[in-house]
């Protein structure tokens, strides 16, 4: 009985999967997803969250949980239109619990439907890939998130193949994902200066976010190595 209902929730999760991805193509959601067109509805989106501002923000919240969680084209736009009409203050804590909370989904996702499978198909190796999770999955994880080179929708499914912790991966993900964040809000609110998304993310910049995501996995290596240096002095 366990099985058939795990079946049964399984059947139905896919259906809805397949019919949010079907009327996003369908409907050709992703032309408004473009730069140019935020560009020229800037004063149209300004003046409706004006008027209906709970609203406003309801949906785009909404939509940016979706988006993320079923790995769709367009977060990085949504996030400049966060900065467009909420300022970044607003616009940053927005995005920041939006884009979180949507990745976890899509994790939830991989696990439910693949990790089982990719478990027992590829064992000996996500052996290894478990226990560098469990020894460093934190760290490894906020480095990824700090990396923007790394596409987010494959770091939301591949830590779903492993056994790393939802809790652990929610928060982990908000705070290696808030500068990012912060950068594209910031250049949102400013969008009419912007002529490419390229101009966004100058390779200094990026080079900025590596050194931040692997400085604590370099003082994690290095407290380590003190400790079994005392160790080895107490043992001698």
């Amino acid at each position: 009985m366990p099985d058939k209902n795990k079946q049964v929730k399984a059947l139905l999760l896919i259906f809805v999967f397949t019919i949010v991805v079907a009327l996003f193509f369908t409907f050709d959601l992703q032309k408004y997803l473009t730069l140019e067109y935020l560009k020229s509805s800037k004063t149209f989106f300004s003046l409706l969250y004006g008027k209906n501002p709970i609203l406003v923000l309801s949906v785009y919240f909404l939509f940016y949980v979706v988006i993320t969680a079923f790995s769709l084209p367009g977060s990085i736009l949504l996030t400049l239109a966060g900065g467009l009409l909420f300022g970044l203050i607003p616009g940053t804590v927005i995005v920041s619990f939006a884009s979180s909370i949507g990745a976890t989904i899509a994790m939830l996702f991989a696990r439910f439907f693949l990790r089982d499978w990719v478990q027992s198909r590829f064992a000996s190796q996500m052996k290894i890939i478990n226990s560098g999770i469990k020894k460093e999955g934190g760290f490894y994880l906020f480095t990824l998130r700090l990396v923007p080179t790394v596409p987010f929708f494959v770091i939301n499914l591949v830590m779903g193949l492993t056994t790393f912790r939802i809790v652990t991966f929610y928060w982990v993900s908000q705070l290696g994902m808030l500068p990012g964040t912060l950068v594209y809000i910031n250049a949102g609110s400013e969008i009419a200066k912007i002529e490419s998304l390229g101009e966004i993310l100058s390779p200094t910049l990026i080079g900025s976010f590596v050194l931040l995501g692997i400085f604590p996995l370099f003082v994690k290596k290095i407290l380590v190595f003190i400790k079994k240096n005392k160790e080895m002095v107490k043992f001698n």
